[in-house]
């Protein structure tokens, strides 16, 4: 597939990511049997601009590591498999918008002991799977179902919890 990955960041640094984020969020598009050409937009920003998206959005006064805001509301495992969701202006079909707090992802990296990459990696692949529909309100067969397509696709691209990392 030709999956549009569209990465804006708001930081003021270099954003040194940009191809390991394309390449995983493409690698769970295609582990989840996407069929259709598809776009997502991607904006790095820091803990102070996710925390405003999050009060703006959803009405929640805090910074987190990651946002997802999905265009459609797909099913668990039923992602699309054809155009007729696409965009008639580019024959893509935007499947949302994903926030993530670069801030927040280096803290975390060093928290859990693993590379920037690593955590990277993993907020991008759980954003793409709320994209398609997962999710994990519930502590139960939801959050089980996500977790296990994390582990899943991050492991087929070589990504491992003990930071080591096949993705460059």
């Amino acid at each position: 597939m030709n999956h549009e990955i569209l990465i804006e960041s708001e930081l003021e640094e270099e954003f040194p990511y940009r191809a390991l984020l394309e390449k995983v969020i493409s690698a769970a598009l295609d582990a989840e049997g996407v069929q259709t050409n598809c776009e997502v937009d991607v904006l790095i920003t820091d803990d102070e601009g996710i925390h405003q998206i999050n009060l703006e959005q959803r009405e929640i006064d805090r910074p987190t590591d990651v946002l997802s805001f999905p265009m459609f509301n797909y099913v668990p495992g039923q992602p699309p498999v054809d155009d007729s969701d696409a965009d008639p202006a580019t024959d893509l079909t935007p499947l949302g918008d994903m926030v993530i707090s670069l801030e927040r992802a280096k803290a975390q990296a060093e928290e859990y002991g693993h590379p920037v990459e690593r955590e990277l990696s993993y907020l991008a692949v759980h954003s793409v799977l709320h994209l398609l529909g997962y999710d994990h309100m519930d502590e139960g067969p939801q959050k089980a179902q996500m977790r296990a397509r994390e582990e899943a696709i991050l492991g087929a691209l070589g990504i491992t919890r003990d930071g080591e990392s096949g993705v460059n």
